[in-house]
């Protein structure tokens, strides 16, 4: 599974996660710390690439553009560090590993985690 780091995470989100066998990178690395969020979605979709994230703006491209790709994985906790919120984190992308490759929202917290397979729909 291959990963781009937002911004808005830790650069020791990408040595945490490739020890776990995921083929990651900070988007520090791969493009300008001012890039709007439409460049890292144009990216990691050309790369087949994941976004890790704190921030909603991706779902809510996702949903406005009906895209169905990129995969979006979002963590919605205070601390977001790799040594407080790693263990959940690797759980999680390893148990929805299928949906994430086949194109999904995917929100973690402490207390739950939700999914939505893409494209968002727009109807209820």
């Amino acid at each position: 599974m291959k990963i781009v780091v937002d911004m808005n995470l830790s650069p020791l989100w990408v040595g945490y996660l490739q020890n776990f066998g995921f083929k990651v990178w900070h988007w520090s690395s791969v493009g300008q710390s001012d890039d709007p969020d439409t460049v890292i979605v144009a990216w990691a979709k050309a790369n087949e690439a994941i976004i890790f994230t704190n921030d909603l703006d991706f779902g809510a491209i996702l949903a406005a553009s009906q895209a169905d790709a990129p995969s979006v994985f979002q963590v919605r906790t205070q601390d977001l560090m790799p040594q407080t919120i790693g263990k959940i984190v690797v759980q999680c992308l390893r148990r929805f590993s299928e949906e994430l490759e086949a194109g999904a929202l995917v929100t973690v917290d402490l207390n739950r985690t939700k999914i939505r397979i893409l494209p968002i729909n727009k109807k209820i």
